[in-house]
């Protein structure tokens, strides 16, 4: 009989394993088809969000009596808001040529009396956006030549030329504008090298692809790099920095194959009231080393994901992202769920962190020390209950709430390092934003060909998301910068570049919006 029983017990045992197996395949496959066929976006609805948790009095905390009412019109008998952006808005900075309409001289009589017509003002009929397609044309510097005519006929005749601007490339039809061209079309429009070839050849210049690589590869190494070391530098000494690493594939590096990973690495300034600093770094792995060594002498706050290579960062203190967990709950919920039915353990984990993230956006424009208080006051009671909640779950193994509830577990020594400092930030949103477009541009040019290629990449990404953050016009900054570099002595007077930064006054100026 106890054979029997133990026979019975084994089964039980069996079914149970295998149900729980069906289920995490089940979830996995839903989990699949949700990431090939359903929405990216992680926004909860509304309706939703009305009716999340109360664990605190929502009406009481967020009301503001004194908050000012976005100013609406009464249009046919309801309210509408007035527009964001108006015509008048999009078209101030535009230059504009007029064109008048007048009444040809001869016919300027009055077809009553036959008296001579006189002038009495005119109107304006209309405005239209006139598109003015770009055209090609030839720069040649000549310079002027003296000598003396005293000591011409003297065994030392003296002679001067005029000085002109160092070429970017020698022997080369590259210039800052053409060049900067290039690059903006193509890590800012991400328009691959082929279709810009198409696109020079309409101008009426048979352009290679190959010619256009060298000029972004030969431009980043000679003067967009030492830029980018100054930049490097500057972001050293900040006192919070965002990281983030996305994959690329480099089909010619010495050692690998063309089907392998590389990374590119991406760290940027936070939000300390400073200029900010976005910086891109290649490198053929995705350990963290190639990070402790690129922030080598940074002692401060290190926001990132839950990757364990920035560990090896030393001196520095952890911030957690609650972005990246509440993504996990969130890939936690079930796709058929009924409405009306009680909220599931994973709805209820991503409310709270939905809680987190309104009391932050009422807190954004709160100055720093202001910040990190009320941060104490209304955030800690929040994640007091979450770490409780956390605890008392019974979550099934290997399903994704199983998941989520592990890296909440496994980052809880990170995910609080945001309270030390109210210019601290609750995620990594900014380092995601900010990789983004290399991973979009990577959709339309799908690989690097070389390391150099790669290398020359980073550079200009880095270039033109910092111009992007400082609110510059990147194809102006670029063609800025390609325009001075040449004739900066950076290696002796390494301060020269910075009459070259992003915050310069005089790029200001220039290259601003």
């Amino acid at each position: 009989m106890d054979s029997k029983d133990a026979y019975i017990k084994q089964l039980e045992n069996t079914v149970k394993s295998l149900e729980q197996q069906v289920s995490n395949l089940t979830e996995m496959l839903i989990l699949m088809r949700k990431d090939k066929f359903g929405s990216s976006s992680e926004k909860t609805s509304r309706k939703e969000i009305d009716g999340q948790l109360s664990l605190f009095n929502e009406a009481e905390i967020e009301a503001r009596a004194n908050i000012e009412e976005p100013i609406k019109k009464r249009v046919d008998g309801y309210y509408r808001k007035d527009s964001r952006t108006k015509r008048e808005e999009l078209i101030k900075d535009l230059p504009v040529r007029e064109v008048l309409c007048d009444i040809l001289e001869e016919d300027r009589y009055c077809i009553q009396c036959d008296t001579a017509l006189k002038a009495i003002g005119k109107e304006t009929v209309r405005e239209e956006l006139e598109y003015i397609p770009a055209k090609l044309q030839i720069v040649r510097y000549v310079r002027m030549a003296y000598e003396c005519s005293k000591c011409k006929h003297t065994d030392t005749p003296y002679i001067e030329k005029a000085l002109t601007p160092t070429s970017l490339m020698n022997h080369s039809l590259a210039s800052p504008s053409s060049v900067a061209n290039v690059m903006y079309q193509k890590y800012v429009n991400g328009m691959p090298l082929y279709r810009q070839e198409k696109d020079w050849e309409n101008l009426g210049l048979a352009l290679k692809r190959a010619t256009m690589a060298n000029w972004v590869i030969r431009c980043s190494e000679d003067y967009l790099y030492p830029v980018i070391q100054y930049l490097r530098r500057e972001l050293i000494k900040r006192e919070i920095i965002h990281c983030d690493e996305t994959p690329i594939q480099v089909l010619k590096e010495k050692g690998k194959k063309p089907q392998s990973k590389s990374y590119m690495w991406l760290y940027r300034s936070g939000n300390d009231g400073k200029s900010p600093i976005i910086l891109y770094d290649y490198k053929p792995s995705r350990s963290g080393d190639n990070a402790s060594k690129y922030l080598e002498g940074f002692k401060g706050y290190l926001h990132s994901d839950g990757f364990a290579g920035y560990n090896k960062l030393k001196d520095v203190t952890r911030c957690g992202c609650w972005a990246h967990l509440r993504r996990k709950f969130v890939e936690a919920i079930p796709d058929n769920k009924l409405k009306d039915t009680p909220l599931t353990n994973a709805e209820i984990g991503r409310d709270y962190c939905n809680r987190l993230f309104k009391i932050e956006e009422d807190l954004k424009e709160l100055p720093f020390n202001e910040r990190y208080t009320k941060r104490l006051e209304l955030e800690n009671p929040v994640l007091d209950a979450f770490w409780c909640w956390l605890e008392s779950l019974n979550v099934l193994n290997g399903s994704s709430l199983a998941k989520a509830v592990k890296y909440a577990k496994n980052q809880k020594s990170y995910m609080e390092n945001y309270l030390l400092d109210g210019r601290c930030s609750i995620s990594n949103n900014l380092a995601e934003n900010s990789i983004r477009p290399f991973a979009v541009g990577r959709k339309n040019w799908l690989f690097a060909d070389t390391t150099k290629g790669a290398d020359a990449s980073a550079t200009v990404y880095s270039i033109v998301e910092t111009a992007k953050a400082n609110n510059l016009n990147v194809f102006t900054y670029l063609e800025y910068l390609l325009m001075y570099m040449p004739d900066t002595d950076y290696q002796s007077d390494p301060e020269a570049l910075e009459d070259l930064m992003p915050w310069s006054e005089n790029v200001k100026a220039v290259c601003g919006k």
